[in-house]
């Protein structure tokens, strides 16, 4: 099966708009998940043109080179651990991240700051400061439950790491009106 990978394509309603794509230009297709879609069948070079176009116009990119594919996985791979509770257990990151990739971390890392001029934990550190931005904003759980839930060591360490992000305590945040939130494509 070939696997085409897709950057910027992290939501449910990501899946959705590309999907559309290819059942539009009636391309045979196995599977969509985040940031991929199996193909049933491979397509030819002017398919694949027009396909990158179409996507294209939907704030997606069609990803050829390996180390972008790359450094797509990773952030796929980190907004699902963070965002959708996928990947979750008490390893390592960087050995759970390792192992998914069947790569060496410090590859995966010196490809990742090379491409996005961040490093992988920064990133990490984004997605889930976005995620407590996020259950903050649902005012369901207390921010030591929130701490919890995203492994962070205590809630104090969240509270340090969030205000260091946003400028914010946690609590101020909370009671702020204009909460400013960004969605997952844009960090």
């Amino acid at each position: 099966m070939t696997q085409l990978q897709i950057k910027n394509m992290v939501c449910p309603r990501c899946l959705t708009s590309v999907k559309g794509v290819f059942v539009e230009m009636e391309i045979a297709f196995d599977d969509i998940r985040l940031g991929e879609v199996g193909l049933a069948m491979p397509i030819d070079e002017a398919q694949k043109q027009e396909l990158a176009q179409k996507l294209k116009t939907l704030g997606f990119e069609l990803l050829d080179d390996k180390d972008h594919r790359m450094v797509n996985a990773i952030k796929t791979f980190l907004i699902e651990f963070v965002h959708y509770d996928k990947h979750h257990s008490n390893r390592k990151l960087s050995v759970a991240l390792s192992e998914h990739l069947n790569k060496d971390y410090s590859q995966l890392s010196k490809t990742f700051s090379k491409i996005e001029g961040t490093t992988i934990e920064k990133y990490m550190q984004q997605q889930k400061i976005e995620k407590v931005k996020e259950l903050l904003s649902y005012d369901e759980m207390t921010i030591s439950e929130i701490a919890f839930k995203l492994n962070y060591s205590s809630t104090a360490h969240l509270s340090n790491q969030f205000k260091k992000v946003t400028g914010l305590s946690p609590t101020q945040y909370k009671k702020t009106t204009t909460q400013s939130r960004k969605s997952i494509d844009e960090l």
